[in-house]
C-alpha cells in the first residue's frame, strides 16, 4: 500500500475520478460535468485541466476575471480521492467567495484523514507558485472543512454575510512558507 500523494490530473485515474464525479453529482456538486462527454473525451479533459486555466466546462458569469489555477488530484493506489484547486492569484471575487486553495474530498473517502492531507500537501505546491500566505474560504456550516483548515494552521480572519448571489464565507489565512 502506497501513501498518498497529490498529482496532475491523468487519463490513468478515469475510472475512479468518473466514479467519484457521480458520488459528487449525488451531493450537487460539478453538476456541470457531464459524465457520458467526459468518458467520451477524458484525454481531452484531462489536457483541458493541465492547461492551468481551471475547470473546462464551469459556468462563470461573464463579469467573472479568470485566473490561472492548477489542479491536482490525491490519488492512493492508482484511486483518485479528492481534489486540491490552488489559484495562482486573486481576484476581487475570490478574495471574498473562492481564496487560493480549494479542495475536495469524494464522499466515499470522507473521515479518512484524507482532507488534512490533502490541504497539506497543496501548500508546497502553492509555496512554490509564489502564494506565501493563501487564503481559504469555506462556508460557516461546513464544521468538517473548519476543523481541516484549522487543524492545518489557517488562522480565522473573518466572516462575511451572504448577499443576493453569493453565500456567507468564513475566511483563513494559511502560512504556506
Amino acid at each position: 500500500m502506497s501513501a498518498s500523494k497529490l498529482v496532475r490530473p491523468s487519463v490513468e485515474y478515469q475510472d475512479s475520478f468518473l466514479a467519484a464525479l457521480r458520488e459528487y453529482h449525488e451531493e450537487g456538486h460539478y453538476l456541470y460535468n457531464n459524465i457520458a462527454e467526459l468518458r467520451a473525451d477524458f484525454k481531452g479533459f484531462v489536457k483541458a485541466l493541465r492547461t492551468e486555466k481551471g475547470y473546462p466546462h464551469q459556468p462563470y458569469q461573464e463579469w467573472v476575471e479568470p485566473v490561472p489555477e492548477t489542479v491536482t488530484w490525491l490519488v492512493k493506489d492508482g484511486e483518485y480521492l479528492g481534489t486540491a484547486d490552488i489559484r495562482h492569484r486573486l481576484n476581487w471575487h475570490l478574495e471574498k467567495w473562492g481564496g487560493h486553495i480549494h479542495f475536495i474530498v469524494r464522499p466515499s473517502k470522507r473521515r479518512m484523514g484524507y482532507g488534512r492531507k490533502i490541504l497539506l500537501k497543496a501548500m508546497p505546491i502553492a509555496n512554490y507558485l509564489g502564494i506565501e500566505t493563501a487564503l481559504l474560504t469555506v462556508g460557516p456550516d461546513n464544521q468538517a472543512a473548519i476543523r481541516i483548515i484549522e487543524a492545518c494552521g489557517a488562522q480565522f480572519s473573518d466572516e462575511l454575510p451572504s448577499t443576493n448571489q453569493f453565500p456567507a464565507r468564513r475566511r483563513y489565512w494559511l502560512d504556506c512558507t
